[in-house]
């Protein structure tokens, strides 16, 4: 079985290091099959325009791997439960299972892996609101407290 890796942290410069997930996901695919190529991005899950995971698609449409796995599924996208849904049902129509490495029962071989899947990308798509709303009202506390934001202003030429 030829297994590809897809890793993703949301950010470049927060400490954020994707090679956290690789290192367990590439032992996995060794121990599976044939680990065929690693995917990885520093991007927000929450845009669907991510380079490596349109890459994936497109080879999972050439069936050039059988198996992907991925962290967990807010590693693999964070769109909400109809898109998640979508890509995942694309990867199944393309004969390409898939696997949450930390989530034993989000598996595609699994009986209940739609139903999985709905829950937790909605509750995935749920955090991110949590995190927007928490950090909105941060900013807000700052501003009322006359605290400026935003960087030191820029030097005019």
């Amino acid at each position: 079985m030829r297994v590809a890796v897809y890793a993703r942290v949301s950010t470049r410069d927060k400490g954020q290091d994707p090679e956290n997930q690789v290192h367990q996901l590439r032992a996995f695919a060794e121990q599976h099959g044939t680990l065929y190529k690693v995917f990885i991005e520093e991007v927000s899950g929450v845009k669907s325009d991510r380079t490596e995971f349109k890459q994936l698609l497109l080879e999972a449409y050439q069936k050039k791997f059988d198996l992907v796995v991925f962290w967990r599924l807010d590693r693999f996208s964070r769109e909400g439960a109809l898109p998640t849904l979508k890509y995942l049902k694309e990867l199944r129509d393309h004969g390409v299972n898939y696997k949450s490495f930390t989530e034993p029962y989000l598996d595609s071989l699994g009986p209940f892996g739609d139903v999985s899947v709905s829950m937790l990308a909605t509750i995935a798509a749920q955090d991110l609101i949590k995190i927007r709303e928490n950090t909105k009202a941060a900013l807000d506390k700052k501003k009322a407290a006359g605290i400026k934001l935003g960087g030191p202003p820029k030097a005019r030429s």
